[in-house]
């Protein structure tokens, strides 16, 4: 399928280039329908795989990327079977979720996140699966989980290791601060910082650029330099369950539902 037009994203295929666009309001919250069509882009990157040579990810909404996970699904669903059933269903889904993201990591396109605004929780995690993260100056990267009572569940943590280290991970997933561009470019986790409004642009010129080269030496040459850490990321699923079941959790989704902050999920 080489064009898609969904309720929360949607993906073109010109020139080489996969072009997936994230357009759920208000902020590009991953919940169940989301991730129903993240799935179908996961099945139809099996054909587009073969005609392409890049895959980017942006967002039309003003507000940013992503924030991350659709905690008020999360909590609504809580509230009406409990959080014991949740917690079964939790497992479920972020085995998922974890195909999804695990299958854009490794994938043989060259993948490029343009990003902008909140880089948070579960949409800093799908940017992470990324090979390149693009990012506009006013864009900011955070793991706001702990005041949740969780880790990151997506696979964020096991990717941010791989990619930069210990150091950062602690910094990010413990204090729950955000980073901004210039901050996330000089550690490391931006590979080209640019003007507001410009990092789908420069992701464009730069999938142009990929395609001078040989595809097979770039496949080989990413396998090489980007191994998926299958183990931590089972890991990471198994803390999360733990995690989930404590009431400390639904104190947190019940906090973050009834804030009256305009973006509740802003540090």
């Amino acid at each position: 399928m080489e064009q898609f037009q969904g309720q929360t994203l949607s993906w073109d295929l010109k020139d080489g280039v996969v072009e997936l666009a994230l357009h759920r309001e208000p902020a590009n919250e991953i919940g169940s329908l989301t991730t129903e069509e993240l799935e179908r882009l996961v099945t139809a990157l099996g054909v587009l795989n073969r005609k392409a040579h890049a895959l980017i990810i942006y967002s039309t909404l003003k507000s940013g990327f992503s924030a991350g996970a659709d905690l008020r699904e999360l909590y609504r669903r809580i509230q009406q079977v409990g959080r014991a059933e949740v917690a079964k269903e939790v497992r479920s889904y972020l085995g998922r979720i974890h195909h999804v993201m695990n299958t854009i990591d490794s994938s043989p396109l060259t993948t490029i996140a343009a990003v902008h605004g909140v880089v948070f929780g579960g949409g800093f995690e799908l940017a992470l699966t990324c090979d390149l993260i693009i990012a506009d100056k006013m864009a900011r990267f955070c793991f706001p989980e702990l005041r949740l009572g969780l880790i990151p569940g997506y696979g964020g943590i096991p990717r941010l290791k791989r990619d930069l280290g210990n150091s950062v991970v602690r910094d990010l997933l413990l204090t729950g601060r955000s980073f901004n561009a210039t901050k996330a470019q000089q550690i490391g986790l931006v590979s080209q910082l640019v003007a507001e409004g410009e990092a789908l642009r420069a992701a464009r010129a730069t999938a142009a650029q990929l395609a001078k080269f040989d595809r097979g030496t770039a496949i080989a040459a990413k396998k090489f330099i980007k191994p998926i850490p299958y183990q931590e990321l089972q890991r990471e699923i198994d803390i999360f369950c733990e995690l989930f079941a404590q009431p400390a959790v639904e104190a947190g989704l019940k906090k973050f539902v009834e804030s009256t902050d305009a973006q509740p999920y802003l540090p």
